[in-house]
C-alpha cells in the first residue's frame, strides 16, 4: 500500500478538527466511563447539530405532508423537500431533479434497480457480474433476479491486497453480460475500485453498471455524469444525515423506461378500476408518504459536508488514514486486512489469533467503538478463510489521537490474552 507522508504540514494546519468535533454532541459522551472514541463510521456516522436542528425544525415547525397540498404547512414542507433533492442533485452533479429517486437507503435502492430494471432486460443465459469484495446488498439482489429469471451470477476475483483483478474483469466481459454490480468503496477493505475504466469497458460490451455508492459519497467527490455511470446507490446515515432515507441516481433515460417498484398514492397520474397511468419522474418511483424529515435531513447534511470541503475532507482522512496504517503496522501481532494502492477510510485488522469478537468487548471496555464480525461481506471473509476482522472507520471528526487511544487499546488486547 502506498502511505501519503504523514508529516504533510498542509493538511494539519489547516484543518481545524477541534472545531469539528464541536458540531458533534455524541463525540463528546463517556463510555464505561472513557471518553468516547467512534470509530465505526462506515456502519453508520454521527450527527452534526445542524442536521439534527433541521429535523427539529421540520418536526415542530413546519410537520405535513409534502405535494399536492394547498395550505401553508404543506408548501413549506413541500418545498423543503424538494429544495433538498436539488442540493442532492447538484452534490452528485445530476443533469436533472428527475434523476434523484429518494429510496429507504442503499438496500432499497439496489433492490428497486434489481426489481424493475433487471426483471425487465434480463432473460435466461444472461450474466451478472459481482465483485468478492461486494456488501450482501449487492449481492442477494442479484442472486434472487439470476434465480428468477434463469441467468448466471459471476463473481471477479480480487487479488491478496484486495484489489479487482482486471485482467480477469476484462475476460469476463461478453455479450451476455448485462449488469456489472460493484461497490465504488469497499466497506470492509477500504480498497477505492476504479469505476471510470470498468464503467467505460462495460459500456463497450453494452452492460448497464449499478454501484454502491454507500461507502465513497462520504469520503470524496462523486459526478455521475463524469463517471457515465448508470445507477449510483447511497445512504444518508453513512454521510452525516438520518436514517432510513438514501438516494439511487439513474439516468433519465433508463428511469423512464422502467416500471414502477410499488404502487400506492404520489406514484400514480390517474387510477380507476379499468387502468392506472404513472406519475412523472421521480414521483413514479416515490409511493406513499416518504420519509420527509429524512430527505430534509439529508439536504442538510450535503449543506454540512459541501460548507467544509469534500476535497478538504478528503485530503485530511487521507492523512488520517496513513497516519492509523503505519501506528497499526507498529504493533507486533497485528495484521491489517486490505492493503490496496488506493484505499479510503478503513483500517479492517485481525490481532494474532485472538477473535475480533474479543477484540471489540475489550476495546469497548475502554470507550473505543469498532465493528467487528464480517461486515456483510460474508463471502469475502470465506475467500480468505478468516472468522471476520475488528474495523475501525475513520470520518473527519476523527483525530490522530483516536488512533493513538485504539493503538493503546490494542496492546491492552493483546496484554489480556498472554
Amino acid at each position: 500500500m502506498n502511505i501519503p507522508d504523514i508529516q504533510s504540514p498542509s493538511v494539519a494546519s489547516s484543518f481545524d478538527v477541534q472545531r469539528i468535533r464541536a458540531s458533534f454532541p455524541n463525540l463528546h459522551r463517556e463510555v464505561h466511563g472513557n471518553p468516547l472514541v467512534y470509530l465505526d463510521n462506515a456502519a453508520t456516522a454521527q450527527k452534526p447539530q445542524l442536521v439534527i436542528d433541521r429535523l427539529n425544525r421540520y418536526y415542530s415547525r413546519e410537520n405535513s405532508n409534502v405535494h399536492r397540498g394547498v395550505h401553508t404547512l404543506s408548501q413549506e414542507a413541500t418545498d423543503a423537500y424538494e429544495g433538498a433533492r436539488e442540493r442532492i442533485r447538484a452534490f452528485i452533479n445530476a443533469s436533472s431533479n428527475h434523476e434523484v429517486i429518494y429510496t429507504r437507503g442503499t438496500t432499497e435502492a439496489i433492490n428497486l434497480v434489481a426489481s424493475t430494471f433487471g426483471r425487465k432486460h434480463l432473460s435466461a443465459g444472461d450474466e451478472i457480474l459481482i465483485s468478492t469484495m461486494e456488501h450482501h446488498s449487492n449481492i442477494v439482489p442479484w442472486q434472487m433476479l439470476c434465480e428468477e429469471k434463469g441467468a448466471t451470477l459471476r463473481v471477479i476475483p480480487i487479488s491478496k491486497a484486495g484489489e479487482i483483478e482486471y485482467d480477469a474483469f476484462l475476460s469476463m466481459l461478453s455479450e451476455r453480460t448485462k449488469i456489472v454490480a460493484i461497490c465504488h468503496i469497499s466497506n470492509t477493505l477500504g480498497t477505492i475500485n476504479p469505476l471510470d475504466r470498468m464503467i467505460a469497458d462495460a459500456h463497450r460490451y453494452g452492460a448497464t453498471v449499478v454501484v454502491d455508492g454507500a461507502q465513497a459519497v462520504p469520503h470524496m467527490r462523486v459526478d455521475v455524469q463524469a463517471l457515465d455511470v448508470d445507477f449510483y446507490c447511497f445512504s444518508s446515515h453513512k454521510m452525516f444525515g438520518p436514517t432510513g432515507i438514501g438516494i439511487l441516481y439513474g439516468k433519465e433515460s433508463l428511469l423512464e423506461a422502467m416500471p414502477p417498484y410499488q404502487g400506492g398514492g404520489d406514484m400514480i397520474d390517474t387510477v380507476s378500476f379499468e387502468k392506472t397511468t404513472y406519475n412523472t419522474l421521480p414521483h413514479k418511483f416515490e409511493a406513499g408518504t416518504p420519509h420527509i424529515a429524512g430527505g430534509i435531513g439529508l439536504g442538510a447534511a450535503v449543506e454540512y459536508m459541501e460548507s467544509i470541503g469534500l476535497e478538504t475532507i478528503a485530503e485530511y482522512e487521507r492523512d488520517l488514514l496513513a497516519y492509523g496504517t503505519e501506528q497499526l503496522r507498529s504493533i507486533e501481532g497485528v495484521r491489517i486486512i486490505g492493503t490496496a494502492s488506493q484505499k479510503a477510510s478503513v483500517l479492517s485488522f485481525l490481532i494474532g489469533d485472538i477473535h475480533p469478537y474479543d477484540t471489540g468487548t475489550i476495546l469497548d471496555r475502554l470507550g473505543i467503538a469498532v465493528r467487528t464480525g464480517h461486515h456483510c461481506t460474508q463471502p469475502l471473509m470465506d475467500h480468505w478463510g478468516l472468522p471476520g476482522t475488528a474495523r475501525a472507520s475513520l470520518a473527519f471528526y476523527n483525530t490522530r489521537e483516536d488512533i493513538d487511544a485504539l493503538v493503546a487499546g490494542i496492546r491492552k488486547v493483546k496484554t489480556f490474552f498472554e
